[in-house]
């Protein structure tokens, strides 16, 4: 239960009282900043805790945006600001130093406008939301009142509410084939006392029957497959939609949501590579190649915007030329439908499942997801390069945590003396393409396994000095291509039935690692533990361990080597997630709410 705390005289005929139990909240009544004071003392130190002043006049919505979003230490609307628990402290100070100013007691300004700026000024940010059309004000006389009173007769919030539930930025197929009606279906939910979490959940289900679907190989499968695909989305779109519908945000919903994209995605295309295997097509290598594909995409997106997050003076004229097409409106779509986001994806493997073959699938997806990849790789690339961006030492440390180096970059920093010094983007380039070249060019040959330690050299070069460089965001998804690169092509090499399976999970293993990497930055929860990417060896150790086995064994003994490296890297990882979020979720961490894969 949370409290709020009601200071000022008490208007007549007002619905405030019971709006603030109607968001949950356990009201008290105080005459002015002494009597919250007094209130505030005796409220447990856990409790989320709102000061609204009695003459508010504004829509529940607004107050329920203001007093109850899980996400921000404190937030505020005009005539009502509330305060997690970590900012209690700072409401206790101000409530103080406004008591203490104010002469006999009486307050010469409402006082919850007065408590935001003191907090503010406390340096804690204080959220404020864009309440559009919604009405939120202390009027100062009863004319004011009666005029604020019908502005707030002709917003329908709960129109209001449904609408800002949908992303205010979404693909072309989401935004009008699905958003129109999954809002409603948020709604349903949320009325039924269902969590976004429940949701989530729903669909990874849902998903995972899809993927068994396509795995029977038959054309009903497969338009089961299709069909429920399609449904999974809607789940997919709804749980995000029912978060910011009923403002239920929490740490581990982000993740769940992030996590469980990509389980759903990926169990589907080994559900449709197996369905193709019962009738006699192997198309794992496709399968696998659209995964390593899709993930590199991702991986693209996430070391460019964290390696911008804070930059400063970073303006450049590719940008500004992006955000003047923005202002067209069909480029809009077009520009959100060619980088093919999660919706216009799934739409068009669930279309080419029921219609066409496996094989057909994966295709398209390796065609459409190929020209998306250039477009928007080659687009951050002319935005760096024409940008003069400073980056921090934070944007710095995270692309040094998602180029997951292990523990032999470890030692060879710890025994080079003097810096190294080379282009770290160019110098990850060359060494992904050797390895990966040597991979396709000689096979499982000893070749192969020096050129995999001059790839580890390389990797240790490209991060010997902080990655501040205007493509420096690049090492990363080199490393991520370079990887995945040389197991798809040592295992499509082998030739042997079950290596490419074993080699779909060992990426799909690894991709988690690196995907989980990213959601505890972007969650604010610094990477992963040093042991855990020592256990799995880094990027660098993984390539290089490949390499040696395929070298070392048999194309059958390669294939176990292969599952049984997958199944201990999925063990641990998974293992050390889990652990990590259900953990942040019980103590309290800051809630946070993810808007789905970046376009």
């Amino acid at each position: 239960m949370s409290t709020a705390i009601l200071t000022g005289q008490p208007v007549p005929g007002s619905s405030l009282e019971s709006d603030l139990r109607a968001l949950g909240f356990d009201v008290r009544v105080a005459a002015g900043a002494g009597d919250a004071e007094t209130l505030l003392a005796a409220v447990p130190a856990d409790q989320r805790v709102a000061i609204v002043d009695a003459g508010f006049v504004g829509h529940q919505h607004a107050l329920r945006l203001a007093l109850t979003d899980p996400r921000f230490p404190a937030a505020a609307v005009p005539g009502a600001v509330a305060v997690r628990s970590d900012a209690r402290q700072a409401l206790t100070r101000a409530l103080a130093r406004e008591h203490s100013a104010a002469p006999g007691g009486a307050e010469a300004a409402p006082l919850a406008g007065t408590l935001a700026e003191a907090l503010d000024t406390d340096d804690v940010p204080v959220h404020r939301p864009d309440l559009g059309t919604l009405v939120a004000t202390v009027p100062a006389d009863p004319q004011a009142r009666n005029e604020a009173r019908q502005a707030v007769a002709a917003v329908d919030d709960e129109a209001v509410r449904l609408r800002s539930a949908v992303k205010a930025r979404d693909g072309f197929f989401t935004t009008h084939f699905i958003s129109p009606y999954s809002r409603y279906i948020a709604r349903w939910c949320a009325r039924r006392g269902l969590t976004p979490n429940q949701v989530t959940t729903a669909s990874l289900v849902t998903a995972l029957i899809a993927a068994g679907c396509a795995a029977t190989g038959t054309r009903p499968g497969y338009v089961a497959a299709g069909v429920l695909l399609i449904v999974s989305f809607v789940l997919d779109c709804t749980d995000g939609q029912l978060a910011r519908y009923s403002l239920q945000y929490s740490t581990l919903g982000a993740w769940l949501d992030a996590t469980f994209d990509r389980a759903k995605e990926y169990a589907y295309y080994a559900g449709l590579a197996l369905g193709a295997a019962r009738g006699g097509d192997d198309v794992w290598a496709l399968a696998l190649g659209a995964m390593v594909l899709q993930t590199c995409r991702h991986v693209v997106d996430f070391a460019f915007n964290e390696a911008n997050h804070d930059a400063t003076a970073n303006t450049s004229p590719t940008a500004a030329l992006s955000d003047r097409l923005d202002s067209v409106g069909w480029t809009v779509w077009v520009r959100r439908m060619i980088v093919l986001p999660i919706g216009e994806r799934w739409a068009m493997i669930a279309v080419l499942t029921a219609a066409t073959t496996p094989r057909i699938t994966f295709y398209a997806l390796l065609v459409g997801c190929a020209f998306a990849a250039t477009y928007t790789t080659a687009g951050r690339v002319l935005r760096s390069l024409t940008r003069k961006a400073r980056r921090t030492d934070r944007a710095a440390k995270a692309l040094a945590d998602l180029a997951d180096s292990g523990p032999l970059t470890e030692a060879v920093l710890r025994a080079v003396r003097g810096p190294l010094r080379a282009p770290a983007a160019v110098t990850a380039l060359a060494g992904g393409v050797l390895v990966v070249g040597s991979a396709l060019l000689w096979g499982a040959g000893w070749q192969t396994v020096l050129c995999a330690l001059l790839y580890t050299v390389t990797s240790v070069i490209a991060v010997a000095r902080p990655l501040k460089g205007a493509l420096d965001w690049l090492v990363p998804p080199v490393f991520r291509a370079a990887e995945y690169g040389t197991v798809l092509v040592l295992a499509a090499e082998s030739r042997v039935n079950g290596v490419l399976p074993a080699a779909f999970g060992l990426v799909a293993a690894v991709a988690y690692h690196h995907y989980d990497t990213v959601y505890r930055i972007r969650g604010d929860a610094g990477a992963p533990p040093s042991w855990l990417v020592r256990a799995i060896a880094g990027h660098e150790g993984r390539t290089l361990l490949v390499t040696v086995l395929a070298a070392l064994l048999a194309a059958t003994q390669f294939k176990v080597a292969l599952t049984a490296l997958a199944g201990y890297v999925a063990l641990v990882v998974l293992v050390e997630s889990i652990r990590f979020w259900v953990t942040a979720h019980k103590s309290g961490a800051p809630a946070v709410h993810d808007e789905g894969e970046p376009a």
